[in-house]
């Protein structure tokens, strides 16, 4: 519902498939008597591996990046100034990791689907990693990677600094 209702737009500028809610409750309704339960699940091919690359790029470089500041920089290991530090490469990590596999969950969730609620642009999410490569080069599974770190940084930063605070109480 949030991937339709974010790609919607005006006619004259649209890009890509247009789903024309009127709003989340007719979003949902649309979907479920088009598709379903199935159909508001639809694109979690795509979700469940995002969400596990991230946490797994998030919690696996944050003690070693601080780590290597504290090394080269000299800093004692309970600094902030050694958590923010980790927590920036670690956030910088995420995108990397996670900026790809966010291309193909969008693609996924966003494309039109037949009666049956198969998708007419991709079979599924190996299809459409192969698509995109394919048609756009290896840097159109990095399409909109700043957005993403301007979204995943702070927020990796924030929930590293408080985490590592509280592990410390």
């Amino acid at each position: 519902v949030k991937t339709h209702l974010q790609a919607q737009t005006k006619a004259a500028v649209a890009v890509g498939h247009q789903h024309n809610h009127k709003g989340v409750c007719s979003a949902f309704r649309s979907i479920y008597r088009q598709h379903g339960v199935a159909g508001l699940w639809r694109g979690v091919t795509g979700a469940v591996p995002r969400v596990a690359v991230g946490s797994a790029a998030q919690l696996g470089t944050f003690s070693s990046a601080k780590d290597w500041v504290c090394e080269r920089q000299g800093l004692p290991e309970d600094s902030w100034a050694a958590v923010l530090a980790g927590a920036v490469v670690s956030g910088a990590a995420v995108a990397l990791a996670m900026t790809p596999l966010d291309v193909v969950s969008t693609r996924l969730y966003n494309q039109p689907v037949e009666a049956d609620g198969t998708g007419k642009l991709y079979r599924g999410f190996l299809d459409c990693i192969l698509q995109i490569s394919s048609k756009e080069g290896l840097l159109g599974l990095y399409k909109g990677i700043g957005a993403v770190y301007l979204r995943l940084g702070p927020h990796t930063v924030l929930s590293l600094f408080f985490w590592d605070e509280l592990r410390k109480m």
